[in-house]
């Protein structure tokens, strides 16, 4: 009982890390986003996510990269690639905490994908802590008054769908291959978009490239990592803690307070929250 609550844990702090990561690259995404287009700021990410993975790919042998399933690698890539150009775009049109919000919306969508391709045994207090938390976003934001949103929702629902392919995947491929294909992937299908909307980056906004390159290396290091001992289901919950992450970074860097129907949500999300871990702790 006592490792499987260490187990838990151990993949929520994972978890946690990951969230921490995401807040850090969506506050650098809105800044650069006030010069650079979508495509360009996806492209660079991930373009500069390979060149962060050469060291460790130099390190463990080029035999890291080999995968069972290349089909299923290109699958990822372009489903990253689609969420990401939509997640960059909305964060042009809306506040950070607006897109954190939303985002809660993604637990719901990973329950009903879950219960459907990955058979996991999803506790009761899983769906009512989601289903809740999903309601009183529709309810808050209004989504039908900002286009923003349904953008952001739609990425999600992407982000959802490669949540769901990394959790069969990460047990059959080593986490550098899986990171080095996605990336590779969402580089080349952004490469020519780049040429089109091209404009030339400031040395500021080429370091904040790298950055959300390394970053977004860590996300997905970060969320495997989780998903290798812990349920997909059982994490999903704790992504309501990076509102609180994202409502400071964003008070600190842009001046930009929640407005009221956002601080209502998370009167809801919070306790919510707190009800699922002590659900998930009853477990052992």
């Amino acid at each position: 009982m006592v490792y499987k609550i260490k187990t838990y844990l151990k993949g929520v702090v994972w978890f946690i890390l990951s969230l921490l990561s995401s807040a850090a690259n969506d506050i650098i995404v809105r800044y650069l986003g006030l010069h650079l287009q979508s495509f360009q700021i996806v492209f660079f990410r991930f373009l500069f996510g390979i060149v962060a993975m050469l060291p460790l790919i130099m390190y463990y042998g080029i035999e890291t990269l080999k995968t069972n399933s290349i089909f299923t690698q290109i699958i990822r890539g372009i489903l990253l690639f689609l969420g990401m150009v939509l997640w960059s775009y909305g964060l042009t049109m809306a506040q950070v905490t607006t897109a954190t919000v939303v985002s809660f919306t993604m637990p719901l969508f990973i329950l009903l994908l879950a219960a459907l391709f990955l058979s996991e045994n999803i506790i009761w207090q899983r769906w009512i802590v989601t289903i809740v938390g999903f309601v009183s976003i529709v309810v808050t934001l209004k989504p039908n008054s900002d286009i923003a949103v349904f953008i952001f929702i739609i990425a999600i629902l992407f982000f959802a769908m490669l949540d769901i392919i990394n959790k069969r995947l990460v047990i059959q491929e080593s986490i550098i291959s899986m990171l080095f294909f996605s990336s590779l992937v969402v580089t080349i299908l952004s490469g020519p978009f780049v040429l089109i909307y091209w404009y030339t980056p400031s040395w500021l906004e080429l370091i904040l490239l790298f950055i959300l390159g390394i970053n977004a290396n860590l996300i997905l290091f970060f969320i495997l990592k989780a998903f290798a001992i812990v349920d997909v289901t059982a994490l999903a919950p704790y992504r309501y803690f990076e509102l609180v992450i994202s409502t400071v970074a964003a008070y600190f860097m842009f001046n930009e307070l929640p407005d009221k129907n956002i601080l209502y949500s998370t009167l809801i999300l919070i306790p919510s929250t707190l009800f699922i871990i002590y659900s998930e702790n009853k477990k052992f």
